[in-house]
């Protein structure tokens, strides 16, 4: 177990995504678990904007001093996740094979950026570009 938690950075407006980290069993495996709203304020959504990680394109995972996005990060939290649940044990199956993570996760992003525009809410992205001033 490591003294730092395992964070997420996820979209907190997406219900698929807050649903997904939420039913992971991972304080069971990893201890504290920190999740993070993509369209907060946090540095570290800033530091992972920074990067040139894209989090309309996937999520962050924060872990042992590295960085996880996207499929390499649904990967490893299938891998950390506690085997009890229905929904974690399907989880596990998606996504704890590299090839079987690679080969589902875009059309998860692909159904989120769909649910995304017909509720009418922006990418994570919209709200992070400057807003130009005016003259």
């Amino acid at each position: 177990m490591t003294a730092d938690p395992l964070t997420i950075l996820y979209d907190g407006a997406c219900p698929f995504c807050a649903s997904y980290v939420r039913m992971a069993r991972l304080r069971a495996t990893v201890g504290q678990v920190e999740l993070v709203d993509a369209r907060s304020g946090d540095p570290r959504v800033g530091e992972a904007l920074d990067a040139g990680l894209d989090l309309d394109e996937g999520m962050v995972v924060l872990w042992q001093g590295k960085r996880y996005h996207g499929v390499e990060a649904v990967h490893l939290l299938a891998l950390l996740s506690g085997e009890g649940g229905l929904g974690n044990r399907v989880q596990r199956w998606l996504f704890g094979k590299p090839g079987r993570a690679a080969l589902i996760y875009p059309w998860l992003v692909r159904g989120r950026r769909a649910w995304l525009r017909l509720a009418g809410r922006a990418p994570i992205a919209a709200g992070k570009k400057s807003v130009p001033s005016r003259e």
